[in-house]
């Protein structure tokens, strides 16, 4: 489950989910509904979920946003989230990246790691809230039907 700290520290958060995501093209549409569900379930009225077609920063001068908050897990995240934020800060110098380490007992998980739980069978439930768990499972049944 993703942790959702940054809610608590602004009156209205929008969670962008970024289109085309590498495993999951054909799903994105259906991401962002199973994302609203979860936040629904979690009570999170204060969070809108929208997608972010092209640059960050372009969608960030869009919404009129002041922080964009990004999620840490590892070091690896860090570099690259890092060069990230540099390069938004170039095109966008208005808008601040804050970056949240996650939880340690979330650390390790990723989507490619639920990923490859999903695809080989294996039991992915405990790392997804449990309004996306069904769905998640025939999304990848059906692709191991040929």
């Amino acid at each position: 489950r993703h942790p959702t700290r940054h809610v608590e520290l602004y009156r209205l958060g929008t969670d962008a989910v970024v289109a085309d995501t590498p495993g999951f093209s054909s799903f994105d549409t259906e991401r962002m509904e199973l994302l609203r569900r979860a936040t629904q379930a979690e009570g999170l009225a204060n969070v809108e979920i929208d997608k972010v077609d092209g640059l960050l920063a372009d969608y960030a001068k869009r919404r009129g946003a002041m922080v964009v908050v990004k999620g840490l897990r590892a070091l690896s995240d860090f570099e690259y989230e890092f060069q990230m934020a540099q390069v938004n800060h170039q095109i966008l110098p208005t808008v601040e990246t804050l970056f949240m380490m996650t939880l340690p007992e979330h650390a390790y998980i990723s989507s490619s790691v639920v990923r490859e739980l999903a695809a080989f069978d294996g039991d992915f439930a405990p790392f997804l809230p449990a309004e996306v768990v069904p769905r998640v499972r025939a999304f990848f049944a059906n692709r191991h039907v040929e």
